[in-house]
């Protein structure tokens, strides 16, 4: 994992230069990209009482100032250009377990480890970029 300041984000390919996004064929692209909240990362964090860093989680994107939608459909756009569809929570692995003894049980309230998203439209984002739903 690598935090970038700007990126690319495809119909296509999802997050440039992370192959799980990319569509494979007869495939629905429900795991194009995946986000956490900053918030519910460190809830989880004080919950298991440690400084993990959120990349550790292996999501594409934290967002900050927004409480990601827990409903399938609903849209969010950030920046100018990307709307992205979210699909489902992303469930947390047995690679939480390893990083923090409860890290994986923490993230489960309330879709605390993060939603999947398909990408809509792509373009480039930024950090610092706006984020918020998609008016339909």
């Amino acid at each position: 994992m690598e935090t970038v300041e700007t990126i690319t984000v495809t119909v296509e390919g999802g997050i440039q230069g992370d192959f799980r996004g990319t569509i494979k064929p007869g495939g629905k692209g429900r795991r194009q990209v995946t986000l956490i909240e900053r918030i519910d990362w460190e809830a989880a964090m004080a919950e298991v009482g440690h400084t993990i860093a959120w990349s550790e989680r292996r999501s594409n994107l934290l967002v900050e100032g927004l409480d990601l939608p827990q409903v399938p459909g609903v849209r969010l756009r950030i920046g100018a250009e990307v709307v992205l569809e979210i699909t489902r929570e992303t469930d947390p692995c047995e690679r939480m377990e390893a990083l923090a003894p409860g890290l994986k049980a923490a993230l489960l309230p309330d879709w605390r480890g993060g939603a999947c998203a398909r990408v809509k439209v792509g373009g480039t984002i930024a950090i610092g970029d706006a984020i918020g739903i998609e008016e339909p």
